[in-house]
């Protein structure tokens, strides 16, 4: 059945009227993180060496401005360790003025003493940075290595390397320094770009 000109000129009106502009698949609010922080803390909470990195994101590549180790001899007691740990993050907290802190998650250990040890540490740990108000975010070990190295079971010495590289220091830190950088490192770039599996809030 033939239509007239006049016809087909209201059929063109009504679908040019109700056409609408395409939606992106993907809103841009799905980037991880409300807010930019430019001043990040990374914490890698042990008893006798908690590892901490403090970065400042600026270009060409993010400024160091504090790492180093919360160093706790082994004949001290665990709650002078403890006491210690809370001294030292809060002395790092108030000298750099970080806004958000980005620790490492928690791991499965065979030990349960040494599993209770840990959490004893990153408990002391996360108080202090809790008493400062920061935003607190955990990331897998797994992923922290990938996101720096790209390789998920990298060796310490490798995340190092990486993370000398990146931050473009003179020597490669200490390990646990070396962990607390790559941690705020691993943040920094994943809130840097879309990402559909955003670190965990704590």
């Amino acid at each position: 059945m033939g239509i007239t000109l006049q016809q087909f000129k209201q059929v063109q009106a009504r679908l040019g009227g109700s056409r609408r502009a395409a939606a992106p698949l993907v809103s841009a609010t799905v980037i991880a993180g409300s807010r930019t922080h430019q001043i990040l803390l990374g914490l890698d909470p042990s008893l006798r060496g908690t590892g901490f990195g403090v970065i400042r994101l600026a270009k060409p590549f993010p400024q160091t401005l504090a790492q180093g180790t919360i160093s706790c001899p082994a004949a001290w007691a665990h709650t002078r360790c403890l006491a210690q740990i809370v001294r030292g993050v809060r002395e790092v907290l108030q000298q750099h003025r970080p806004t958000v802190c980005v620790v490492e998650g928690l791991f499965f250990a065979q030990n349960l003493k040494t599993a209770l040890v840990m959490g004893e540490a990153r408990g002391a740990a996360l108080a202090a940075v809790a008493e400062a108000g920061l935003e607190i975010y955990e990331l897998a070990p797994r992923r922290v290595k990938q996101e720096i190295v790209g390789y998920g079971a990298a060796q310490k010495l490798a995340v190092a390397r990486m993370v000398q590289r990146m931050l473009h220091l003179a020597e490669a830190p200490e390990p646990d320094a070396a962990d607390a950088l790559a941690l705020a490192l691993a943040h920094a770039q994943d809130n840097g770009r879309l990402s559909f599996n955003a670190p965990k809030r704590i």
